[in-house]
């Protein structure tokens, strides 16, 4: 096999992070930082003096700020939270490849840049117009994008976070007839794990002994419990309803049920929309050309018209109309807005992928119990044999009194609600399976 830390030098080389995945441990879930927004509000606060000034102008007004003012406050913006443009675009022109955070980096500094030279090539004949405020709006918008593509994950992280919770900690294992608590990590396969009634099945298995009704709502979506006898499979995080069951480990770990659906949305998490892909496959071509125009700019304005200044500033209006900020903020913010309003509906999209192909959908297929309908059944009819409606419930209810079953809940409710007195039944005995 390949060595990882070679494996590892070669990512890293790429301008890439790499390290070895950890497992993630029961009760545990991986988390998206929600203190993102901090750099987004602060960044607004310190870029909104310099874009106030603007809205006057069409007024007439004059509430530009004194240079060395403009300067104090861009300059936390574009070099403080704006230092991850650099350090990732630096990675993706040491790999020979050009990407969106390249051509912030290169437009905004670019702006910058003009603006100080600007403000001190013109210190002793007024203050000239500057372009501290292109700049550092550019950078507060695409963070603001970057923020809410964030917030998206995080909504889809509350869903892996909810299954890693239903991952027992603990197991009651039975080894050379003795049982024994042991945490979940230390189960190994072909170990007899015991489940009482109303206890979470910590691990994937075979029944080896008992029968009972397990809920297995978590990976079927069927809301009513399933018999399950010896020789039957179930799941790691399923429900133990009724019957203590002994199960035989067939998988733990990485390699259970659960903690595959959780690498599952984990891998859906971190793949990029084919939107977000396009824009990195054109950065590839677009970012030498908007160099090379911007150098056509400077070389023609400064040659031809004499005037480097104006040579310049043309130059740097063609870096920093370069600036993807549009794409950085659109198409995060499509994501976060068609996921927020599918999980409000209760749809769980799995990947950004998954929501831009959604369009072409011409068939939907829907689980119908718990999701068109409410998994919890009713009674809507019941026809006794001589008319005497009321004493059929009381019979039945009886018989019913003594199971956990949902339609068994259902007779009772029923009951309840008409006033019915039930009578006693004895020796009640359920019967797993058979209805």
């Amino acid at each position: 096999g390949t060595d990882v830390a070679a494996l590892t030098a070669a990512v890293e080389k790429a301008g890439y992070k790499a390290h070895l995945r950890q497992e993630t441990p029961p009760g545990v879930a991986p988390t998206v930082s929600a203190n993102a927004w901090w750099p987004v509000a602060v960044a607004a606060v310190l870029s909104l003096p310099l874009v106030i000034p603007m809205l006057g102008m069409p007024f007439g007004a004059d509430w530009s700020l004194p240079g060395w003012m403009q300067l104090a406050l861009a300059t936390p913006v574009q070099f403080w939270l704006g230092a991850r443009f650099y350090v990732a675009g630096w990675k993706a022109l040491r790999a020979g490849a050009g990407n969106m955070d390249l051509l912030v980096a290169l437009g905004t500094s670019a702006g910058y840049g003009l603006s100080v030279y600007l403000m001190i090539a013109h210190a002793g004949h007024g203050m000239p117009h500057l372009y501290f405020e292109a700049s550092a709006v550019v950078i507060t918008l695409v963070l603001l994008g970057k923020w809410l593509e964030t917030r998206a994950k995080r909504q889809t992280t509350e869903a892996i976070r909810a299954l890693n919770a239903l991952r027992p900690e603990t197991a009651r294992v039975r080894r050379d007839g003795q049982e024994r608590e042991l945490p979940a990590a230390r189960v190994v396969t072909g170990d007899l794990v015991v489940v009482r009634p109303g206890e979470r099945i910590p691990v994937d298995g075979v029944v080896a002994e008992g029968a009972s009704q397990v809920d297995e709502s978590l990976i079927t979506g069927e809301s009513l419990p399933v018999a399950k006898h010896e020789g039957d499979k179930v799941t790691g995080g399923a429900v133990n309803a009724e019957g203590l069951l002994v199960i035989r480990t067939t998988a733990v770990g990485a390699e259970s049920t659960l903690a595959r659906i959780v690498r599952l949305v984990e891998s859906a998490q971190a793949k990029k929309a084919p939107i977000q892909r396009l824009v990195d496959q054109v950065s590839a071509v677009f970012v030498p050309v908007v160099i090379g125009l911007a150098l056509l700019t400077l070389l023609g304005w400064g040659l031809f018209a004499g005037n480097w200044e104006t040579a310049i500033l043309n130059a740097v209006a063609v870096l920093v109309i370069a600036c993807p900020c549009a794409l950085g903020l659109a198409t995060p913010t499509a994501i976060m807005a068609g996921t927020g309003v599918a999980a409000r509906h209760g749809i769980l999209i799995k990947d950004a992928e998954a929501l831009e192909i959604a369009h072409k959908i011409s068939v939907v297929a829907f689980d119908k119990t718990g999701t068109l309908t409410e998994g919890k059944p009713q009674l809507v009819a019941a026809d006794a044999v001589d008319g005497d409606r009321a004493a059929f419930l009381a019979a039945a209810g009886a018989i019913q009194t003594g199971s956990e079953h949902p339609l068994a809940r259902a007779v009772l409710a029923t009951a309840k609600a008409e006033s019915v007195q039930l009578e006693t039944a004895a020796q009640l005995r359920a019967v797993a399976g058979r209805g």
